[in-house]
């Protein structure tokens, strides 16, 4: 797997998840450019991905590049973009954008337009290539430059290509905001197992391989979540009655008005950095 030079605008963690993945794939490392302002940073950029090039200046990085992933903070990426636009217009690279809550036709824009666009929501396990992220590709993205996003994102975890860039807002609510769902429930349940007498080790231990032999059933069984929850939910036994309690005090429709209001933020963000780039 090899699709020429691919350029990172920002060496942060996600960087250096995509760009790690990318060399266990078998990538060649000289085709792998970085950029990043921060001297200390770019250091540890070298030590980690050996045989990646590091620049201090963008456009140095997406100069020859064929591709360039934008991974930056949001509200600098309006900012980040436009100095780039008359090299970007020149050699006319993939667009990958990481960067949440900003939208492929503003990217497009601020980078001078009719340009190929790819927006993507990874996820924070994708640190330890276990994460999973939504693609959505602009009308201007060919399909051999679908499959090379695909395959370049691939690398710290499965892909879901979208057809419309509002499933993006939804991605970001379900799996990208996800984890932390997750982590509150993992915490929610230590701490209760530690106050009816377990200790912290002990509870930490069943609830993480709960979840994770949990998720497995999930991926695994073939059958529907209510049909996995009624295999556990016997008529009058211990889980009947913690699920009773939950159904009586709303808890699905709490969770769902949660993961409406992220997804509800994302398309504010994304608002937001539409209205700001018009400076």
């Amino acid at each position: 797997m090899d699709y020429g030079k691919v350029a990172y605008v920002g060496g942060g963690n996600m960087t250096r998840a995509l760009a790690g993945g990318m060399l266990s794939a078998g990538y060649e490392p000289h085709h792998i450019l970085i950029s990043e302002p921060l001297a200390e940073h770019r250091d540890t950029l070298a030590q980690e991905l050996p045989g990646a090039t590091i620049f201090e200046a963008n456009e140095d990085a997406v100069r020859e590049a064929e591709c360039i992933v934008l991974a930056v903070k949001p509200q600098i990426l309006c900012n980040v973009c436009k100095p780039l636009a008359s090299l970007v217009q020149q050699t006319r690279p993939l667009i990958i954008s990481i960067v949440a809550g900003v939208r492929a036709g503003d990217i497009e824009n601020w980078l001078g337009g009719e340009l190929p666009v790819v927006r993507v929501m990874p996820n924070q396990p994708a640190l330890l290539q276990l994460g999973i992220s939504g693609l959505f590709a602009n009308e201007h993205t060919s399909k051999y430059q679908r499959r090379a996003a695909t395959n370049i994102i691939s690398t710290t975890g499965p892909v879901v290509r979208v057809s419309s860039e509002d499933d993006i807002d939804t991605v970001t609510a379900v799996s990208g905001t996800g984890p932390a769902y997750f982590y509150l429930l993992v915490d929610m349940l230590v701490k209760v197992a530690v106050d009816l007498g377990l200790s912290y080790e002990d509870a930490l231990a069943l609830v993480l391989e709960t979840a994770r032999g949990a998720g497995e059933m999930a991926e695994q069984s073939g059958e529907t979540m209510d049909a996995l929850i009624a295999r556990v939910r016997s008529p009058g036994g211990t889980t009947a009655a913690a699920f009773d309690l939950l159904d009586n005090t709303d808890f699905r429709d709490i969770f769902s008005a949660a993961v409406v209001a992220a997804r509800d933020r994302a398309v504010d963000l994304a608002n937001l950095a539409h209205e700001a780039g018009k400076d």
